[in-house]
């Protein structure tokens, strides 16, 4: 019997590269805050505007992003956005003032935006049901890889060359990665011309026929901003990209402010809890999975891991900033950032599970309000640290995450948000 190829594995990688990037062009600005700050003399709040400024741009446009790649597909439409907010990467360090790093910063947001439901979108006609928990974690963890070991290159790039040569070296990578990606990648398995008749066959057998050639369906809208379950995921992920959100952006500046980390150090040390996260993401997709072969209880399978995860982050989150010793405190917040990730496979795991042919709309939806909870991160922590201190804005994180766990206990997987039955437009 043929053995079936392994077409859908590369392309989860080369979907691993895309989400690495993602967050190598994002985080390099909270590196090269402290340097921004120094030429510029912009304020906490100033930069607090200028991190969040890309959020709401990435906030925007998910839906609209998201519906790219439903209705375009994800080969063109992700080597489109790619291309847009590499160039917006490299336009940051032509920037002169806060006005014009804050429209180039709403762009790049702009460009960022389709990126995971895009490519959310192009998992979903590639990936067994039960491999979507460890694709999910996989992909996120490239993303947390890229934003912790891009602060250790910033800082050297920063030291040799200034703060604005790190924008124009990972625009360039966004640069090949479209490139790797428009040649390679296929909207369908049946269009790949490296998957045999077994691999089609096995990837039919679960997901269904390919759907190349037909009509596309029109996004059942009514049906999934109908269903209250959408807006419980929806709530959770507001609450989980707040969090994150903090170690994205401000955590390099708590290390240089609260913690007396010189820029060496803190390029070190602001690594660590991203690290930890890489962690995270691959034990929570691949453990989701594991216990969903065990059990064939897709609901339990999902939900265990993420509750777990957020209680985890929600106990060690001010352990971590009461801490006296500084390195005590930078472990504590490598072991919740971990407990963060645990929960974010199994959270884009869900948006396939419910969200079948629609993911990627259904992830935007999802993706959309929790960048509404990052861009919030970003500006409210900067007012905060200013009136009140670091402690309070990182006791926000801990609330936030008990919250998530409990909204997360009302997330069911094995309930598609939509009619299947959905005609043709």
């Amino acid at each position: 019997m043929e053995r079936p190829t392994r077409v859908r594995h590369a392309v989860l990688w080369l979907t691993v590269a895309a989400y690495m990037i993602t967050y190598m062009d994002r985080v390099v600005i909270s590196t090269a805050a402290p340097s921004i700050q120094k030429e510029f003399g912009f304020s906490l709040i100033t930069m607090g505007w200028i991190f969040s400024i890309f959020q709401i741009g990435y906030a925007l446009f998910q839906i609209p992003g998201g519906w790219l790649g439903d209705r375009f597909g994800p080969r063109r439409a992700l080597t489109g956005i790619v291309i847009w907010w590499s160039a917006f990467t490299a336009a940051t360090a032509l920037t002169w003032s806060a006005a014009s790093m804050l429209i180039c910063r709403f762009l790049f947001g702009v460009g960022e935006a389709g990126a995971f439901p895009i490519a959310t979108r192009s998992l979903s006609r590639w990936m067994l049901p039960a491999e979507r928990g460890f694709a999910q974690g996989i992909t996120h963890a490239g993303a947390r890889l890229g934003g912790a070991i891009t602060p250790v290159f910033v800082v050297f790039l920063i030291l040799h060359f200034g703060w604005r040569a790190p924008f124009f070296v990972f625009a360039l990578i966004g640069l090949v990665w479209a490139a790797c990606w428009f040649a390679y990648y296929r909207d369908q398995p049946a269009e790949h011309a490296g998957t045999n008749a077994a691999e089609r066959a096995l990837i039919a057998s679960h997901l269904g026929e390919s759907t190349a050639g037909q009509p596309r369906a029109a996004v059942p809208w009514r049906q999934l901003l109908g269903n209250p379950q959408m807006w419980t995921l929806s709530a959770m992920y507001f609450c989980y990209a707040y969090s994150i959100g903090i170690f994205l952006t401000w955590f390099p500046k708590y290390l240089n402010d609260a913690r007396a980390f010189n820029l060496t150090e803190m390029g070190l040390y602001a690594s660590m809890p991203l690290l930890a996260g890489v962690a995270g993401d691959i034990a929570g997709g691949a453990v989701s999975d594991h216990l969903l072969k065990r059990s064939g209880n897709l609901k339990m399978a999902r939900r265990l891991v993420a509750v777990a995860g957020f209680l985890v982050a929600a106990i060690t989150m001010p352990l971590a900033v009461l801490a006296g010793d500084p390195l005590v405190c930078v472990a504590w917040f490598c072991l919740a950032v971990f407990g963060l990730e645990l929960t974010v496979g199994v959270s884009w795991a869900v948006t396939l599970d419910i969200g079948g042919s629609f993911a990627g709309s259904v992830s935007a939806v999802m993706n959309t309000f929790g960048n509404i909870g990052g861009a919030l991160a970003s500006v409210a922590t900067g007012y905060i640290v200013t009136h009140s201190g670091w402690t309070p804005a990182f006791m926000v994180l801990a609330v936030l995450s008990l919250v998530a766990a409990i909204l997360f206990l009302r997330i069911d997987a094995s309930r598609p948000l939509y009619n299947r039955e959905i005609r043709p437009a």
